[in-house]
C-alpha cells in the first residue's frame, strides 16, 4: 500500500515515509532482499532441482540468508562508497 501525501502547514503535498537519513538503511534493506531472494532461487534450483519441493525450500533458504546478506551489506557499505569515488573520474575531468 503506497505511503498517503500529506500537507504541510504551508499547503504543500509530501508523502509520509521514513526520514532521508535513513536512505544507507533502506537502501541495505531492499538491495539485501532482493539479492537474496534472486540467489535463493538460483542456487537452490541449481542444488536441488526444480521440483514440488522448490517453493518450499527456496523460501527457507531465503529466510536463513536475509538477515546475513543485510548485515554484510551494512557493513561493506562504507567501503563500496570510496570504491566507487576512486573508480568514477571527477566532473572536471571530462
Amino acid at each position: 500500500m503506497p505511503s498517503r501525501p500529506t500537507q504541510d502547514a504551508a499547503g504543500a503535498t509530501r508523502r509520509r515515509g521514513v526520514p532521508t537519513r535513513f536512505a544507507p538503511v533502506v537502501f541495505a534493506f531492499y538491495m539485501s532482499a532482493l539479492m537474496t531472494l534472486l540467489m535463493s532461487l538460483v542456487i537452490t534450483a541449481v542444488n536441488g532441482g526444480v521440483d514440488a519441493g522448490y517453493p518450499a525450500a527456496v523460501a527457507q533458504a531465503y529466510v536463513r540468508a536475509v538477515p546475513v546478506a543485510f548485515i554484510g551489506v551494512l557493513s561493506v557499505r562504507p567501503l563500496v562508497v570510496r570504491l566507487v569515488a576512486w573508480t568514477l573520474a571527477d566532473d572536471g575531468a571530462r
